[in-house]
């Protein structure tokens, strides 16, 4: 559970004020004046406003021990104040500049070398050697405190920028492919525009079915390009190889070529396989293609099952793992997805589509994608039931 940062410095200041509390009823024990109301107030104002130290560090530690110079020139036991000082000084130290936590560390060198004077202390070597090696500490934790938080902002920035620019080039990658789908759509409606002008006359019914086949193609390649120019509105990288997009009929290939790899995988497809729009399939081949290459580099020896169900609405697939062999360490989550799960996503998204991936509760690791069924796709017998 994460805290509120003024919430974490409340419980903070508590803490200091309960042990500054326990300490001053040891004040007589120790040879020192009992704390009256006016000691009491003091110690609150010591470390109460430790609460805001976030928010104002240099304001807070100016206050604190302009405080404790009070306390301890009224003869009290200066260790009971010390506790708000030195935490300011270390909070300054981490949240501002180097020389602004210098001049707060030789504030409070000098008037804990003032509390050492005050009280008459036979030992003032050790009383300075603390004054110089307490502000030091604080100001050398501080300091690492501060690069750190720093160096922690800088790789989140990194990250977030990695990020942005693979989801990026992932589109990018996906619409290019998707450039391959749409002039597959353009050439069939060329060719059977042509097909319905030549038998127009002839054969009527010809005609009709090529201009069916006309209207499915041109919708499913309008929806493509819709796709494609959202894409692209992302900045982009260059580079395509120009392959023909894979479809469902080279999963069989795909399969084969993982069981080469050493990985024992098996493929069923449920339903009543159907005519899929080919950015559909696409989608489909992409995700199970990143599956198993998962499986191939993160689970060696493991066994994969690559399910395909055609069901009524839309088209689900799933490639599930038994885990690594054993003697193999795990892979996290994290691990298995690396960059692939942000490809996997953003083809699910592109379709409308759901994805889950993560670890499997009887072991092992899993992907499922589902895609529904363009309303082209129906028209052509979308209608299987489960």
């Amino acid at each position: 559970m994460r805290l509120h940062p003024l919430a974490a410095d409340g419980l903070i200041a508590a803490a200091l004020t309960t042990v500054a509390v326990l300490l001053g009823t040891e004040a007589v024990a120790q040879g020192w004046p009992a704390l009256d109301p006016l000691a009491w107030t003091l110690v609150a104002l010591l470390t109460l406003p430790l609460v805001l130290r976030t928010r104002a560090p240099v304001a807070v530690c100016l206050a604190v021990h302009a405080c404790w110079a009070v306390y301890v020139t009224l003869d009290y036991w200066p260790v009971v104040g010390s506790f708000g000082p030195m935490l300011a000084v270390y909070t300054v130290a981490s949240l501002r500049p180097t020389r602004t936590a210098a001049v707060c560390a030789a504030l409070l060198a000098g008037v804990w070398i003032y509390a050492g004077l005050r009280s008459d202390s036979g030992a003032m070597a050790s009383v300075a050697g603390q004054a110089v090696g307490f502000p030091l500490v604080l100001w050398r934790f501080g300091y690492v405190a501060r690069r750190t938080g720093e160096l922690t902002l800088r790789l989140r920035a990194e990250q977030a920028d990695r990020a942005r620019r693979e989801v990026a080039e992932e589109r990018v990658r996906i619409a290019r492919e998707l450039h391959d789908v749409v002039a597959h759509h353009i050439a069939v409606i060329n060719v059977q525009a042509g097909l319905a002008r030549f038998v127009f006359h002839s054969d009527a019914r010809t005609a009709r079915d090529a201009l069916d086949t006309i209207e499915g193609a041109s919708g499913e390649a309008l929806a493509e390009l819709r796709r494609m120019l959202g894409l692209l509105r992302a900045d982009g990288v260059q580079g395509a190889d120009g392959a023909p997009a894979p479809g469902l009929d080279q999963l069989d290939e795909m399969v084969t070529r993982v069981r080469t790899g050493g990985v024992g995988v098996e493929l069923r497809v449920t339903g009543t396989p159907r005519p899929l729009p080919p950015g559909v399939q696409l989608c489909v081949y992409r995700v199970v293609q990143e599956a198993l290459t998962n499986v191939l580099k993160h689970a060696p020896g493991a066994d994969a099952a690559v399910e395909l169900a055609y069901r009524a609405g839309e088209v689900a697939v799933s490639v599930t793992d038994g885990g690594p062999s054993e003697g193999l360490n795990p892979v996290t989550p994290a691990e298995r997805g690396g960059h692939g799960l942000i490809g996997m996503r953003e083809r699910a998204k592109l379709y409308g589509g759901t994805i889950v991936v993560g670890p499997r509760s009887e072991g092992g690791f899993g992907v499922r994608l589902t895609l529904p069924t363009p309303v082209q796709a129906a028209r052509r017998g979308d209608t299987v039931r489960e």
